[in-house]
């Protein structure tokens, strides 16, 4: 294993990601003192990212400014169609793949279930652009649709924390994005690796709003041996188009909470002879 020191030095995301492994579980049973002090130490990070973020539409404006100075005006074309392509993915997710699971799993027509959870979860998720501040709305909505308090209880607020399906597709877009961008060819098996890794990195992406699933980009980029200033221009573009693609991801992290703890229990009402009339929840 690479050295952790060298791992930092030279950007190797992979390395510095084993190595933060090892050291969390070999802090396991560490005193209440040295984790208070590792705590407090992560919660300043947090704030000086906050604080690079608060200043970043300086840094993107000089993005565009340049971008257009050197292409001219229809350089905004290519942020809209890689937007498109963004939203696009997100899209399918929620209205193709999330669908086929459900149905996979209850044997019923799932779009009565999969739109009542948009409609109540994604539309305030895309304004508040907060999973956490969505919980309260994800909680009343599986009371609504009668499900077990103790189980949604649980699951809704660890759904906010890793179910990050939509910062997936942003990780996996975007580095694909400079991937094509630079000409590097990608096979099928590079591709469903990139695919794993950016779920778990989603998992683990950052609270700071707006920020949050742009941060893991240099580590998926480092697989395809994408030098750390070139990922860093992608988490750049990243912010440009971040409004709307920050808001469609939480719309999409949110209601996917809600349709998967409904779809779960659904499972054991059909596996006790329950009816499951989902057509109620339309």
């Amino acid at each position: 294993m690479i050295n952790p020191v060298k791992a930092i030095h030279n950007a190797n995301y992979i390395g510095i990601l084993a190595w933060a492994t090892l050291l969390g579980l070999a802090l396991r049973n560490a005193p209440d003192t040295t984790k208070t002090m590792i705590s407090n130490l992560s919660d300043a990070v947090s704030k000086m990212v906050t604080w690079v973020i608060k200043f970043a539409p300086l840094g993107i404006m000089g993005l565009v400014f340049e971008s257009i100075t050197k292409n001219g005006i229809e350089s905004l074309l290519g942020y809209g169609r890689l937007l498109a392509v963004l939203l696009g993915c997100m899209v399918f997710v929620a209205l193709v793949v999330n669908p086929i699971i459900v149905f996979v799993v209850i044997r019923q027509n799932p779009f009565p279930l999969v739109f009542k959870c948009l409609k109540e979860s994604g539309v305030t998720a895309f304004f508040t652009r907060s999973s956490a501040a969505n919980i309260p709305v994800n909680m009343r909505l599986c009371k609504n649709l009668g499900l077990d308090k103790d189980s949604y209880s649980v699951s809704i607020p660890l759904g906010a924390t890793i179910n990050m399906g939509g910062a997936a597709v942003t990780i996996s877009v975007l580095t694909l994005a400079a991937v094509h961008t630079l000409g590097i060819q990608v096979d099928v098996p590079t591709a469903i690796i990139l695919s794993v890794l950016s779920a778990v990195c989603a998992c683990g992406a950052s609270g700071v709003a707006g920020g949050g699933s742009l941060l893991p980009i240099p580590l998926a980029c480092s697989l395809f041996g994408i030098p750390a200033d070139v990922a860093m221009q992608v988490v750049g573009v990243g912010f440009i188009i971040g409004v709307l693609q920050d808001s469609c991801e939480t719309a999409l992290n949110s209601s996917t909470d809600v349709l998967f703890t409904a779809t779960a229990e659904f499972k054991e009402w059909r596996k006790e002879g329950k009816e499951i009339n989902i057509n109620k929840a339309a």
